[in-house]
C-alpha cells in the first residue's frame, strides 16, 4: 500500500517539476524511479529497494506477483500507443512539407540500419537485439521536444521541422518497433523457419484486422449516439483494453500493434467528440506514464546499469548523436530552404522519449524472461540514450541556438486572436508582405476559411494551455486580439501579454469605451472610433487591404481625420520606405515614425476621396492647423464625431454576435458587396 501510493505521489510530483522547471517529464521520472530503485541499495541497511515493483515472497515486499507487472506495463503502453495513434493525421503528413516527409523516411532508415549496426559491432550483440534497439531510438515525440524549445525562439520553418518530426514520427516510430519485436518473438530460441515466418504473419493480419475492425465499429457506435455521453471516455478505454487482450488471444503479442492501428484509424476519421476523447486519454497518459517509469527504473538493477557504465556506451551514444542524426537530417533537408546552420540545429536537437523507453522496458523484461540471448541489454541501453540526449538538449539546445545563430534576437510574428473576416484580410495582407501571422480561433468554421486561403490557423480556445506549449508560436512577439467579445479580447491580453506580445500587445476597443471620448485604453487598436462591429460591417463592403502614399506628417494627420468621419475606412498599418509594418493604435502618441516622406498608410475600406486629399496641398490654413494638432487618439474628434458615437452607442446592441453572425450571407450575396473600387487597390 505505502509502496503504490508512494510511487502515484512521487509521479504527480515529478510532473508539477518538470512544468515549473520547463523540463521533458522523462527526466524526472527516470531519475526519482533509479534513486527509488537501484541505487536505494547501496543506501539502505538491508541492501533491499525503497520500492520493489516484483513481489518478493521471501521477504514479502513488492507490488506485482509474478508476471503481472508484465501484464500492468503492456496495458499501459497499450493505452499510451492508442493516445499516440489518435493524434496522427495522414493528411497532415501531406501538408508538413517534403523535408518532414522525408526525415521521418530517410531518417527513420538512417538511424534503424546505422544504430543497429553500431550495436552489433561496438558491444557484440545478437543481430536482433541490436536491431530492435536501433527501431526503439527512433522515436523522438513531442512530450520532450515541447520543453526543450519552449524558450527558444525560432525562424517557423524551422520549429515546425522538429514539431511535426515529433508528433509524426511517435506512432510510426512505436509500430516499427512492435514489428520488430514480433519478429524476434515468434523465431526466439529457434531459427527464423517458415513456422516463425507465419506466425509473424499471423501477429500483423490479426494486429491490422482487429485494429482496423474495431476502430471502425467503435467509431459508428460514436456517430449513431449509442454510447451515452457521460461514458464515451471509459467506454472507450474499455474497448481499447478489450481490443488488445482479444486480438493477444488469437496471435500472441498482437495487441500491441492492434490498438496502435485502431487509434491510427480513429484519429483519421471525423468523430464528433474526438477532442474530448483526446483529453481524457492525455489526462489517463499522464497518470500511467507517472507511475510507469519509476515502476520500470526501480526495476532494473545495479548490474544492468554496470552494463552501460564503460566506454562502449558512451562511443554508442556519440555515433547515435553525433552521426547518424546529423546524416539523416542533411540527406532528408537536401535541397530544401533550410540553412545550413539550421540543419546543424535540427541535427542537434533529437531527444528520444517517452514511447523508447517504455516499450523497451516491456520488450526487455519480456525477451529476457524468454531467455533471449542478449535481451539484457535493452532496458538500459535505450534508457542511456533517452537520459543523454535529453539531459545534452535540455542543456545545451538554448546555447546552441545561439552559437549557430538561428537564436531569434527579435520575434516579428504576430498572433491574432479571432478569425473573423476581418481577421483573415488583414492576415493574408501580412504574410504577403512577409510577416509570419498565426490566427487563433476555436470555431472551426473559421479556421477552416483560414486555412483554405493559405494562412496559419490553429483550432483552439485560448482557455486552454496548448498554446503556451505550441513551439510554432517562437517567433511571435506581436498579439492582436479581434474578437467580438471584449471580455475575451482582454482575457488575451491578460494571460499571453508577457508570452506572445513582447513588443506589443494590443486589443479592439469595446463599445462602451468607444463612447467614451475622454479616456482611450493604451492597448486599443486602429481607432477610437471602431469596434468590432464597425471593422466586421468594413470586410464584408470592402474585403481587402488599400495602400496610400503619405506625402509628409501634415498628410498623414489628413489621412486619419478623414478616416475618423468615414465610418468606412479603419487605418490599420503604416508601412515605412523598408517595407516594415508598424500596427497603428488608437493613441497616435506613441507612434514611432522618423520621417513619413515616403510611407504608406494601410487601411481596410473605400479609397481616399481625391479631392479632399488634394485639400491637404491647395488649403495653407487648414495646413497650418494640421501641423499645430497633436497626433493623439483625440485628435480631430469634433461635435458631429460625438454624434457618430452617440449613433454607434445605439449600434452596440449588436455587440453579442459572432463573426460567424455577420459572415451568415452567403458567398453569392458577399460577392454582390464587394465594391468595385477594390479593383484600384494599390
Amino acid at each position: 500500500m505505502l509502496e503504490l501510493g508512494g510511487i502515484i505521489i512521487l509521479g504527480i510530483l515529478a510532473q508539477w517539476v518538470a512544468w515549473k522547471f520547463k523540463i521533458p517529464a522523462i527526466l524526472p521520472l527516470i531519475l526519482i524511479g533509479l534513486f527509488v530503485g537501484p541505487i536505494s541499495t547501496l543506501l539502505s541497511h538491508d541492501g533491499g529497494k525503497w520500492i520493489e515493483p516484483i513481489w518478493n515472497a521471501e521477504t514479502g515486499l513488492g507490488i506485482f506477483p509474478g508476471e503481472r507487472l508484465f501484464n500492468f506495463v503492456s496495458l499501459a503502453i497499450g493505452i499510451i500507443l492508442f493516445e499516440g495513434g489518435l493524434t496522427l493525421r495522414l493528411g497532415e503528413i501531406k501538408n508538413v512539407g517534403p523535408v518532414i516527409t522525408k526525415l521521418i523516411i530517410i531518417g527513420s532508415l538512417v538511424t534503424f540500419f546505422g544504430a543497429g549496426a553500431a550495436a552489433y559491432y561496438i558491444f557484440d550483440l545478437d543481430l536482433r537485439i541490436s536491431f530492435l534497439f536501433a527501431a526503439l531510438i527512433i522515436v523522438t515525440g513531442p512530450t520532450v521536444i515541447t520543453p526543450i524549445l519552449r524558450n527558444i525562439p525560432l525562424r517557423k520553418d524551422v520549429s515546425a521541422v522538429l514539431k511535426w518530426e515529433g508528433i509524426l514520427i511517435d506512432p510510426i516510430g512505436a509500430l516499427v518497433a512492435v514489428l520488430v519485436f514480433e519478429f524476434i518473438s515468434v523465431g526466439a530460441g529457434s531459427e527464423f523457419t517458415l513456422v516463425a515466418l507465419e506466425e509473424f504473419g499471423k501477429i500483423v493480419l490479426f494486429g491490422f484486422t482487429f485494429g482496423f475492425t474495431f476502430a471502425h465499429a467503435l467509431a459508428f457506435a460514436i456517430k449513431r449516439n449509442v454510447i451515452p455521453h457521460y461514458l464515451l471516455n471509459v467506454f472507450t478505454l474499455a474497448a481499447v483494453l478489450g481490443v488488445f487482450v482479444l486480438s493477444d488471444m488469437f496471435a500472441h503479442e498482437s495487441g500491441l500493434l492492434a490498438v496502435v492501428v485502431m487509434g491510427m484509424v480513429m484519429g483519421n476519421m471525423k468523430l464528433p467528440n474526438i477532442k474530448e476523447l483526446l483529453y481524457f486519454k492525455e489526462s489517463l497518459s499522464v497518470l500511467l506514464i507517472s507511475i510507469l517509469f519509476i515502476l520500470l527504473s526501480a526495476n532494473i538493477e545495479m548490474n544492468d546499469l554496470f552494463l552501460v557504465y564503460n566506454w562502449n556506451a558512451a562511443l554508442l551514444f556519440a555515433v547515435v548523436v553525433f552521426v547518424l542524426r546529423p546524416i539523416g537530417v542533411f540527406l532528408s533537408a537536401k535541397g530544401s530552404g533550410l540553412k545550413f546552420n539550421e540543419k546543424l540545429f535540427i541535427s542537434w536537437v533529437g531527444p528520444r522519449g517517452i514511447v523508447a523507453a517504455g516499450i523497451a522496458s516491456l520488450f526487455g523484461l519480456k525477451l529476457a524472461s524468454e531467455g533471449v540471448n542478449n535481451a539484457e541489454y535493452i532496458t538500459p541501453l535505450v534508457f542511456m540514450i533517452v537520459l543523454g540526449t535529453v539531459l545534452l538538449n535540455a542543456t545545451t539546445a538554448r546555447l546552441f541556438a545561439k552559437l549557430v545563430g538561428v537564436f531569434l534576437k527579435n520575434s516579428e510574428g504576430i498572433v491574432i486572436i479571432g478569425a473573423s473576416k476581418a481577421s483573415r484580410i488583414i492576415a493574408e495582407y501580412l504574410m504577403k508582405n512577409g510577416r509570419h501571422v498565426v490566427l487563433v480561433d476555436s470555431n472551426s468554421g473559421n479556421i477552416s476559411k483560414a486555412k483554405e486561403r493559405g494562412l496559419d490557423a490553429i483550432e483552439e480556445s485560448i482557455y486552454s494551455d496548448s498554446l503556451m506549449n505550441n513551439i510554432e508560436l517562437n517567433d511571435i512577439g506581436y498579439l492582436m486580439a479581434l474578437t467580438g467579445n471584449g471580455d475575451i479580447n482582454k482575457y488575451a491580453l491578460d494571460r499571453f501579454e508577457h508570452v506572445f506580445g513582447e513588443n506589443g500587445s494590443y486589443r479592439l476597443i469595446t463599445p462602451d469605451e468607444m463612447n467614451d471620448t475622454l479616456t482611450t485604453p493604451d492597448a486599443a487598436l486602429f481607432s477610437p472610433t471602431d469596434d468590432f462591429i464597425n471593422l466586421t460591417e468594413v470586410a464584408r463592403s470592402y474585403p481587402s487591404m488599400q495602400e496610400i502614399e503619405i506625402e509628409s506628417e501634415a498628410s498623414f494627420k489628413r489621412l486619419i481625420q478623414i478616416s475618423r468621419k468615414d465610418k468606412s475606412i479603419i487605418p490599420i498599418f503604416i508601412k515605412n520606405q523598408e517595407e516594415d509594418l508598424q500596427i497603428l493604435k488608437s493613441d497616435m502618441s506613441e507612434l514611432e515614425v522618423e520621417t513619413f516622406e515616403g510611407c504608406k498608410l494601410v487601411y481596410m475600406g473605400k479609397p481616399f476621396d481625391v479631392e479632399e486629399l488634394e485639400g491637404i496641398e491647395t488649403n495653407p490654413k487648414e495646413e497650418s492647423t494640421l501641423s499645430s494638432q497633436t497626433a493623439d487618439a483625440t485628435e480631430g474628434t469634433n461635435e458631429k464625431e460625438e454624434e457618430n458615437n452617440t449613433n454607434k452607442a445605439e449600434e452596440s446592441t449588436l455587440s453579442s454576435q459572432t463573426a460567424d453572425a455577420t459572415e451568415g450571407s452567403n458567398e453569392k450575396d458577399e460577392k454582390n458587396k464587394i465594391n468595385p473600387s477594390e479593383s484600384g487597390k494599390s
